[in-house]
């Protein structure tokens, strides 16, 4: 297969040339899912493999880059968050604990006795400091961009830089800012919204409705994301203009994610149906697999304090319900095309869906 993929010309090498990998498909940044293993056996083959980095410390990031140079010399995305933090007032703390009560009561927990939980950060001087002493080769962000001052630092280094975009104003906005790739990022995509300048979620396009649109918008590489999981769905959207795609809830399946049983199990036998946008985890739209929480609950919530402050009063119910061996309560974000997902290590199935993709591109090649 690897003769085949370098042999083969791609439609468009733009990201390739950017980004200097031979397999246009990326490997999403999926905080608490992801490992550095995983991004290393994506980024071994030729493709891009991620680190998301929003709830590690520096010397968790420093460690973890050591790991990934360790006898590889491949790119790697390391990716950060751009939120505020907008503490919540008492009264909003308190709206919350009303509406989770009877969750916790169910579970045998108190409101009122809440162990502190890591947070998610946005990007700040000391991640960039970070940052650019571990040089990475690419650093993506969500939820837009950090300041222009923190861009340009990276950039000054040589990094590349990516962030998404769920409309055509929010690329133009990335663009014009100095990012070097934008992700597109349909509706059908498991995780949070990267949404930063839209705000309401029920005007949120699927990918290839949002993908043309942005190709035709912007001058940078557009990188598809969101209900991919086969060659089908790549091929779909090279042709509708992506120079490259990232894929998330496909590399769950892999081994090397970080997935609990009861996350994998969940994932292999969710349906088509079985994603819903929900604000009651992080305070923010995120796609995710349905259970008994967001059915009963929602699932979005208007008394969800805001991002990602709304996370601290959930994570005693997710702890809980994991050690129960339940998943009523579990944060097991996925996107639409889970049912299309093949378990297999995370190098041999870019492989596979690369040689796949190239000989739907060039059929008469691999006749």
């Amino acid at each position: 297969m690897l003769d085949d993929i370098n042999t083969r010309s791609w439609p468009d090498r733009r990201l390739l040339d950017l980004l200097k990998i031979k397999i246009p498909i990326v490997q999403a940044p999926m905080a608490g899912s992801d490992s550095v293993a995983l991004a290393r056996s994506v980024s071994s083959c030729g493709a891009l493999g991620s680190l998301a980095c929003a709830l590690l410390s520096p010397d968790d990031i420093r460690k973890a880059v050591r790991a990934l140079r360790d006898g590889m010399t491949q790119p790697f995305n390391l990716n950060f968050f751009c939120h505020r933090m907008e503490v919540p007032d008492t009264a909003a703390i308190e709206k919350w604990k009303q509406v989770l009560r009877p969750h916790y009561e169910r579970l045998g927990l108190d409101t009122e006795n809440v162990p502190e939980t890591r947070l998610r950060l946005p990007f700040d001087e000391e991640m960039c400091a970070v940052v650019e002493e571990v040089k990475p080769e690419i650093v993506s962000f969500h939820f837009g961009l950090p300041a222009p001052a923190f861009v340009e630092r990276l950039k000054g280094h040589g990094i590349k830089i990516l962030s998404s975009a769920t409309s055509v104003r929010e690329a133009r906005w990335l663009e014009s800012r100095g990012c070097d790739a934008i992700i597109a990022q349909g509706i059908e995509a498991g995780g949070h919204r990267s949404m930063f300048l839209e705000t309401d979620i029920a005007t949120q396009l699927g990918l290839f409705a949002l993908l043309p649109q942005i190709k035709d918008a912007v001058r940078v590489p557009v990188i598809a994301t969101g209900g991919i999981a086969d060659a089908r769905g790549v091929v779909a959207a090279l042709a509708l203009g992506a120079s490259g795609v990232q894929l998330g809830t496909a590399y769950l399946f892999c081994p090397e994610a970080n997935v609990s049983p009861l996350y994998r199990r969940a994932l292999e036998q969710a349906a088509d149906h079985g994603t819903a946008l929900t604000n009651l985890f992080s305070g923010r739209p995120a796609r995710g697999i349905l259970n008994r929480y967001l059915q009963e609950s929602g699932p979005m919530s208007d008394a969800a304090p805001a991002f990602p402050y709304a996370a601290k009063l959930v994570a005693p119910l997710r702890a809980a319900s994991e050690r129960a061996g339940s998943v009523d309560y579990m944060q097991m974000w996925a996107g639409q095309a889970a049912g299309l997902a093949q378990s297999m290590p995370a190098d041999q199935f870019t492989r596979k869906l690369a040689s796949d993709v190239l000989s739907k591109l060039h059929p008469r090649s691999s006749a």
